[in-house]
């Protein structure tokens, strides 16, 4: 049952993805709006729990009684909608993880502030390498297109 729920998620998360990529403008605003509500939702019930529990027992309790002017289920409402928002346009993992880490994790990459110093001189220098090769592909390539438009005329 768990299954048949989660791939139907799946799926609808694929069309609306497929869908909304068509349209890169809309899909930025509405990822946008996912992040806002989802960070709205964990900053109104932090300080509706702050307010609540923490200060509602000790001496230096605000004195608007802010708990009292905004109902509980404010913050945890945006966040649930915030964090749908992002599930379905497919955001939510890429925006809070990020997606260099992902691949390193997949990898099984060390993170940067683990490798040593030759670690990442040894890193350095086959990117370096790769961009000299890339280099050299490139003017190969410039030279075969010189060589054809040549034959042309």
């Amino acid at each position: 049952m768990i299954k048949k729920i989660l791939h139907f998620f799946d799926k609808l998360e694929d069309k609306v993805r497929g869908r909304l990529s068509r349209f890169p403008i809309i899909y930025s605003f509405v990822g946008g709006i996912g992040v806002i509500l989802f960070w709205r939702g964990v900053w109104r019930t932090a300080d509706f729990v702050v307010d609540s529990y923490i200060f509602s027992s000790s001496i230096a309790a605000p004195s608007s009684d802010f708990a009292v002017q905004m109902v509980w289920w404010d913050g945890p409402l945006s966040f649930a909608l915030g964090s749908f928002i992002l599930l379905m346009v497919g955001l939510f993992v890429s925006n809070f993880v990020g997606n260099e880490i992902i691949i390193s994790g997949l990898k099984g990459e060390k993170r940067l502030s683990e490798k040593t110093v030759d670690e990442i001189k040894t890193d350095t220098e086959i990117s370096q390498r790769i961009m000299h090769e890339m280099g050299r592909a490139n003017e190969s390539l410039e030279k075969i297109r010189s060589y054809l438009e040549k034959r042309k005329l």
